[in-house]
């Protein structure tokens, strides 16, 4: 598939999707979301990807769903289009076996604000905000915002965003621990990049283990994360990388991880 509103690229292990909608502020077309879940499923089925990058090009990281109104009017449409893109998208993402960063250039609003969340790591620019913003228009929040969100920072901040609809300054998000950290705007390509690198040369089989291993415990008791735990210990010990990383520990080196 040929991209009209998405950049996509792979270089060095590191796979990095950019929102290119910039002069609608990358608000979430249906077709950018097709194009989105084609881009996901294509790295899903790249054995050479070992971390995922999304942000946004301008000045906006999303400014959430595009409003324009479906051919035809009425508000069915916008429910179908949930179903059929953004709940597909969500089920992509979270099923990803690699990290995923979000880098946050500008305002990540409504479904925006979530499609950063839902990653692993958000860093942000200092200028940028996150945004709940659908009580604003007398709407309910979606693409799973109050299921994550009252999971960050607990149910009082949680219900804070979503109530209120006020816009939350990176900073106090990093405070707050909804996000990895806020950085100067010149220094953000730089500190994503250095962290995407970082985890690229990383033991992947095991951070995708970890994904599934947060995610499942949050929706399971005590003890059935404790043997989801067991099993992925076993699959991990089998690994290339616990071999490496083994005998890296013992002849005190760094380790050289493939991912495998």
């Amino acid at each position: 598939m040929s991209y009209q509103y998405i950049f996509y690229e792979e270089v060095g292990g590191i796979a990095t999707l950019t929102l290119n909608r910039p002069d609608a502020l990358n608000a979430l077309h249906p077709d950018m979301l097709v194009e989105m879940v084609d881009a996901i499923e294509r790295l899903a089925d790249a054995h050479s990807v070992r971390v995922f990058v999304l942000t946004g090009a301008g000045r906006a990281f999303s400014a959430g769903a595009d409003l324009t109104p479906p051919p035809g009017g009425g508000g069915s449409g916008n429910n179908a289009i949930h179903e059929t893109h953004y709940n597909r998208l969500l089920t992509r993402l979270v099923e990803l076996a690699c990290p995923v960063i979000a880098s946050v250039n500008g305002p990540a609003v409504g479904a925006g604000c979530l499609l950063a969340l839902l990653s692993d790591f958000v860093i942000a620019d200092r200028s940028a905000y996150f945004l709940q913003a659908f009580v604003n228009i007398g709407l309910v929040p979606d693409f799973g915002a109050t299921w994550v969100l009252p999971r960050l920072i607990g149910p009082a901040r949680a219900t804070q965003m979503l109530m209120l609809g006020e816009k939350l300054p990176a900073e106090r998000a990093a405070e707050w621990g909804l996000i990895y950290r806020a950085v100067d705007g010149s220094d953000l390509a730089a500190e994503t990049l250095a962290l995407a690198q970082r985890l690229a040369s990383g033991p992947t089989l095991a951070y995708g283990m970890i994904r599934q291993g947060i995610r499942y415990g949050l929706e399971h008791s005590l003890m059935d994360t404790v043997a989801l735990e067991r099993r992925n210990q076993l699959l991990a010990s089998r690994s290339r990388d616990f071999k490496e990383g083994v005998e890296a520990f013992r002849t005190k080196r760094k380790p050289r991880f493939q991912g495998k």
